[in-house]
């Protein structure tokens, strides 16, 4: 795994740039947040955070200014279906921070909003990041998450069904096809078991 590149910027432009070390040239994709850090600094000593995509039909490199961005990149490439295309893409509009806050806000229209990024696809990574990001994000500050774990399981049985059918409109599904999907599934189950039972029966 390469950790991160250093060396001189050889040359930058809109989502991609390349580093100089010691004479072997990495060409690097880049948030257009990155690109915007680091494009007047060309022929400059560069460091970023990487993070090396190997795909049966090619090897890929992505550059990152900030372990933040790498970290909240990882943390995006989670979530089914979104792949480091369209992390970048959420990464270009949103700093790692603001991306946090989003997701706890459950600002669905406004992540929708990345190049290629759709209502569902955006829904998704509110979903499967929300309770993550706000046990890490305000973790330290003692703020609750609006939606925990344990607020989940004192709803119990029917609530969990309840909860999840509000899931599953959220992620654009009608309310009638997500009740047919929840049918016959365990009421008794947490949220988090019920909404891949019931993705299941809709894909």
């Amino acid at each position: 795994m390469i950790y991160h590149v250093d060396g001189t910027l050889d040359y930058c432009e809109a989502g991609y740039c390349v580093i100089d070390c010691c004479g072997v040239g990495y060409r690097l994709a880049v948030s257009d947040n990155t690109y915007a850090d680091v494009c007047a600094h060309v022929g400059e000593r560069m460091k970023l955070f990487t993070y090396l995509q190997v795909r049966e039909d090619g090897v890929e490199l992505f550059g990152f200014k900030t372990s933040e961005e790498l970290g909240a990149f990882k943390l995006l490439i989670t979530v089914s279906g979104v792949g480091p295309k369209a992390a970048m893409a959420i990464l270009s509009l949103f700093s790692a921070s603001k991306l946090y806050e989003a997701i706890c806000a459950e600002d669905v229209k406004a992540i929708s909003r990345a190049s290629g990024v759709g209502a569902k696809t955006a829904a998704r990574v509110v979903l499967e990041l929300r309770d993550k990001v706000a046990k890490q994000y305000y973790g330290a500050s003692g703020v609750a998450p609006a939606s925990s774990p344990s607020a989940s399981a004192s709803k119990g049985g029917r609530g969990n069904l309840s909860e999840a059918l509000d899931a599953l409109v959220v992620l654009g599904y009608s309310r009638s096809e997500a009740q047919k999907a929840l049918t016959g599934i365990d009421p008794s189950l947490d949220v988090e078991k019920i909404i891949p039972l019931a993705l299941a029966k809709l894909i």
